[in-house]
């Protein structure tokens, strides 16, 4: 690995929920698309712990020192460890104004896969991160999880930083959320668990606000299954590998109306 860090232009794309770190305290994993139409895993960043000029937003551009792997053996292609002191904020994020259309100039370029395909390309080279687009979305699957961090990872969380100072609280999503789809070239259906930040942010505020976790899980299976994979949908999944384990879950979902090519080109 170089240690030279490579300024580059990344178009932040993915962000999951916070998960506990025994050297971060909490980490999130974070993607996005360089300006060069590749994709590009940031590893580690601390977000919530990060400067407010630093707290980036999804598709938004950033500006970031890069080097390639890390500290921590990565050898998935896309990783690259951030050279945080560095890190930019380059303007708003991408507007979803007529269609996503800013969004969809760089998104619609991006080689699209199937479930298989990814594996395969994983196995010959490495590539842990693409789009992957569903024929169909059968289901949205619910599954109970454990409500509390085993202690270990309560532990990295309760960490005392002298710099970061308190930490702050982080609350377990005591459900887990998988899609259940079909990709064209098998027609056994596939089930990939969501880990987008989205989603957990989406079941906290409908667990506090209608003050119920059956009518939050209802919200999140509204918004996931029936808006984003709608008909009229041209869904399609951000997916990725975990680490160190390397199977594959959906790390964000792209979900504009469905549109001819030639509105595309105008």
């Amino acid at each position: 690995m170089s240690d030279l860090f490579v300024t580059t232009r990344v178009l932040i794309t993915v962000m999951t929920y916070p998960h506990p770190s025994k050297n971060w305290r909490e980490l999130v994993c974070t993607a996005g698309i360089s300006d060069s139409g590749e994709w590009i895993r940031l590893y580690p960043i601390d977000y919530r712990y990060r400067p407010t000029d630093q707290r980036f937003r999804k598709y938004q551009w950033i500006s970031v020192g890069l080097r390639k792997g890390g500290k921590h053996n990565d050898n998935r292609r896309e990783s690259h460890q951030p050279d945080l002191k560095s890190l930019k904020i380059l303007g708003e994020p991408l507007s979803t104004k007529n269609n996503w259309r800013e969004r969809r100039l760089i998104i619609d370029p991006l080689p699209v896969y199937t479930r298989l395909q990814l594996e395969d390309l994983y196995e010959k080279e490495r590539i842990s991160l693409g789009v992957v687009q569903p024929t169909e979305v059968l289901d949205l699957k619910v599954e109970r999880a454990n409500p509390e961090w085993k202690p270990e990872w309560q532990a990295a969380l309760n960490q005392f930083d002298l710099f970061d100072g308190l930490p702050k609280h982080l609350e377990k999503i005591p459900v887990k959320f998988s899609y259940l789809f079909r990709c064209e070239d098998s027609d056994k259906p596939h089930t990939a668990m969501i880990e987008d930040w989205e989603l957990g942010v989406l079941f906290l505020k409908e667990r506090e606000r209608r003050g119920s976790e059956k009518l939050a899980i209802e919200s999140v299976r509204h918004n996931f299954l029936e808006v984003m994979c709608a008909p009229t949908c041209d869904t399609r999944f951000f997916m990725g590998t975990t680490w160190p384990h390397n199977s594959w879950v959906v790390v964000g979902v792209f979900y504009p109306q469905k549109v001819a090519q030639m509105e595309l080109d105008v």
